[in-house]
């Protein structure tokens, strides 16, 4: 039932239910030993009782009793077909419920599970059923579609530690399991974390001395506030919603030509860094163009939804293509805002989440009446950048209510949009999901099991919105809490961040995610009030050193008692490498650009149309922009960053995959991006005055933002001699060929080429590339 989770799964052959055990350590989620006053079905029966058998395929599998489902109360406590004296679960008697007894038995002919399975429930599963059943065996509704409340923040022996409410919930459950948080991180690491968690870059040496050199108690605040400031903060934070949006600056499927949406990116990049709510972020994205008096800027917004791949493709079937755009609409509805598997029910009912495939075409509906065609013009000429509905950036509109976008040319301007038809399209439910077989007319509504449609509200996407932000709505705070808990985190709460539906993981802090969801909604969707919150905990500031002790009690540290550590992201490790090395290039917002590539790889992989049919390189200070610009074209995504996990925006992604291959370090050790920063970083500190030494340590401090000891200076400083004696003028002449920003003039070439290989060598420590 949880894909990640060690369970030990069983046959209760006759009764045909499964149970689950988590005895074994788990992958994400602490087993508590205690057995709790009040049993949850949600938090303690449902991860043992499973609606799935996952061993029906044994002797005994003619014996199951039909039609017998667990996880549905109604069908739990009705007689058996077989033995109509009988009952699953008799509500307040463990001795009349057969589930009960047969896990109890002594005899080996009905014990569930079977001897043969050789699988076993452990003494604390068997008494947190009896004692569900006792109080009642009662079910609930599953947790994540009730609507979030605040309790009561609990006690804990050391209330010393916490900083904020957060860190109650998180040293709560560490003292239950007998675990103590870690001491805070120091200062270097501490404020590395901190300025990779807000800004994606590491922080400036005069940030590191300033911060290093202020004694006063509120000097990380003052950090904190200060990150939060930059405008590096937007383009930090436009990342992960550049995932979710499914952005891309081409159109996708065979031809994939180029199309001009970067503008709806500058938006991005803007909101956040204006700090405009989550509220209103979300609605001009999904409603901006139906908003009263719409703006530029609001109908820029809705962009958010023609990110979508659209076909260019001569000989496509009109309705079949224009369908497939509001399904993908659709599912990012449901797995971006709603943290739910919506498209499970395109072609049936949910198979286990109450969603029907009506209420999938309900909610289809409000996407549905957008002005558009399944293909409006085959690739080539400007037309094409942007497809209808679209809207115009004039020069006008620069130097006003969009000066926010980094337009560089004289060129037409034009960015997909949002705009409905002045009638309303018909929706039906499609059989199978096909395009072509229409069944039951709907009209626009939306999961009752999540929040029934509000009959005052506007059936249109407007009207969608004012549903999404309902108080009662039990999902769309919860859900962008948990992603933002997820960036700076490493995990989730939920760490399934796309499904919080049954098939998802249940939260290791339930509580912690509803108080923080409530707290979110009573302060207006205030995002850089959360993010506040969260890098400003003690439970955040934590080192993230790890003891045997810990490592082996919680592996993924799922109780938070030592900070986070993890790679960073693809597009962060570029931006590292050229900001250490003074390669960067600040400017925030405009076009994307095409850094150095391998040869080839577009060649190999196109249509011969459009003008990414080829690769042509960029020059100049666009090859020194932050990877968040890197031109994606969604059929020959960037190598380097796909093979760092990068999404090719394809679809809506809201977690990416954390890989560890070779190629990674392949692409650290001979990336042209890599080694051109290493030459001119090492060229810069040959032209300043200074011992060695004092060079390695300040370029170990640009790269690692911490000092080095003294072995680690005396072992790179030993590497750079050996560097100077062993090089040639042939490997003076390979290695400094590299990149395309000039080489001094006048300087030691060999000098040059040794450090330059001593910089590689520090840019291709696991520590430059890990926040910690």
């Amino acid at each position: 039932m949880h894909k990640n989770i060690v369970y030990i799964i069983a046959l209760l052959a006759e009764l045909g239910y499964c149970f689950q055990s988590c005895t074994t350590t788990s992958s994400s989620r602490v087993v508590q030993e205690t057995i709790p006053d009040k049993i949850s079905y949600n938090f303690d029966i449902r991860p043992i009782l499973s609606d799935k058998c996952l061993a029906c395929h044994g002797p005994d599998a003619n014996k199951r009793e039909a039609g017998l489902r667990l996880d549905m109360a109604e069908s739990a406590y009705k007689a058996l077909s077989e033995h109509p004296n009988a009952h699953a679960l008799v509500p307040g008697k463990p001795e009349s419920s057969e589930v009960y007894l047969r896990i109890t038995s002594e005899d080996t002919g009905t014990l569930m599970p079977p001897p043969s399975s050789n699988l076993k429930l452990s003494a604390h599963q068997i008494k947190l059923i009896e004692k569900w059943i006792k109080q009642g065996a009662a079910y609930e509704k599953h947790w994540a579609f009730v609507a979030p409340k605040k309790t009561v923040l609990p006690t804990v022996d050391q209330n010393k530690w916490p900083k904020n409410e957060i860190d109650y919930f998180i040293l709560h459950k560490q003292e239950q399991k007998g675990l103590a948080p870690n001491v805070e991180a120091d200062k270097e690491h501490l404020l590395r974390r901190l300025s990779l968690d807000l800004t994606g870059l590491p922080p400036s040496l005069s940030l590191m001395d300033s911060f290093l050199a202020d004694k006063s108690p509120n000097a990380y605040e003052k950090a904190v506030n200060q990150l939060l400031k930059s405008p590096t903060y937007g383009e930090k934070m436009a990342l992960h919603w550049l995932d979710l949006a499914r952005f891309a600056d081409s159109h996708g499927y065979q031809d994939d030509g180029y199309r001009t949406q970067w503008p709806w990116r500058d938006w991005v990049i803007h909101a956040f860094n204006k700090n405009m709510s989550y509220k209103d972020f979300v609605t001009w994205q999904l409603a901006g163009d139906l908003l009263p008096e719409a703006s530029k800027e609001q109908l820029l917004a809705t962009g958010f939804n023609r990110n979508h791949k659209i076909t260019e493709e001569g000989g496509t079937i009109q309705e079949e293509y224009r369908i497939s755009y509001v399904t993908d609409r659709n599912d990012l509805f449901g797995k971006g805002l709603l943290g739910v598997t919506m498209e499970c029910a395109h072609c049936h009912d949910h198979k286990y989440d109450p969603f029907s495939h009506k209420e999938y075409y309900q909610l289809f509906a409000f996407f549905n009446n957008v002005k558009e065609v399944g293909m409006e013009s085959v690739i080539g000429g400007p037309d094409t950048y942007a497809k209808k509905p679209m809207m115009e950036i004039c020069d006008e509109d620069l130097q006003g209510i969009l000066s926010f976008v980094n337009k560089r040319d004289t060129n037409r301007l034009i960015v997909s949009v949002m705009g409905d038809l002045d009638t309303t399209r018909k929706t039906f439910v499609l059989k199978r999901g096909v395009y072509d077989a229409p069944g039951e007319e709907v009209q626009p509504g939306t999961p009752k099991a999540i929040l029934p449609f509000n009959p005052n509200y506007p059936k249109n996407r407007l009207g969608l919105s004012k549903w999404l932000f309902e108080r009662k709505n039990p999902l769309t705070a919860r859900v962008y809490v948990n992603l933002l808990w997820q960036e700076f985190f490493g995990k989730g709460i939920v760490k399934t961040s796309g499904d919080f539906g049954m098939q998802g993981e249940l939260p290791s802090h339930p509580e912690l995610l509803d108080w923080l969801a409530v707290d979110f909604m009573d302060h207006g969707w205030d995002i850089k009030r959360l993010v506040k919150q969260m890098v400003t905990s003690a439970t955040y500031r934590q080192s993230a050193v790890v003891t045997p002790d810990k490592l082996a009690t919680d592996p993924e540290n799922v109780l938070l008692a030592r900070g986070p550590r993890y790679r960073i992201q693809a597009e962060f490790v570029k931006d590292l490498v050229l900001s250490s090395s003074g390669l960067l290039n600040p400017a925030i917002g405009g076009p994307s650009v095409k850094p150095y590539q391998p040869a080839g790889l577009w060649e190999g992989a196109t249509s011969g149309r459009g003008l990414l049919s080829q690769y042509t390189q960029d020059h100049g200070p666009n090859l020194y922009r932050r990877g968040m610009y890197t031109l994606i074209k969604r059929t020959v995504p960037p190598p380097s960053m796909a093979i760092f996990d990068a999404s090719n925006r394809d679809l809506c992604e809201v977690k990416r995959l954390k890989t560890n291959t070779p190629l990674q370090a392949l692409v650290m050790m001979n990336d042209p991006t890599v080694l051109e920063a290493s030459r001119v970083l090492a060229a810069r500190l040959l032209q300043e005055k200074g011992e060695t030494n004092a060079k390695i340590e300040k370029v170990f401090r640009l790269i690692v933002s911490r000092k080095p000891s003294e072995k680690e200076v005396s072992i790179l400083s030993t590497y750079y001699d050996k560097e100077l004696k062993k090089l040639n003028k042939v490997s003076i002449d390979k290695t400094l060929a590299v990149g395309e920003y000039p080489i001094p003039g006048r300087i030691d070439r060999t000098k040059l080429a040794a450090l330059m290989r001593v910089v590689t060598t520090i840019y291709n420590l696991e520590e430059t590339i890990t926040k910690s």
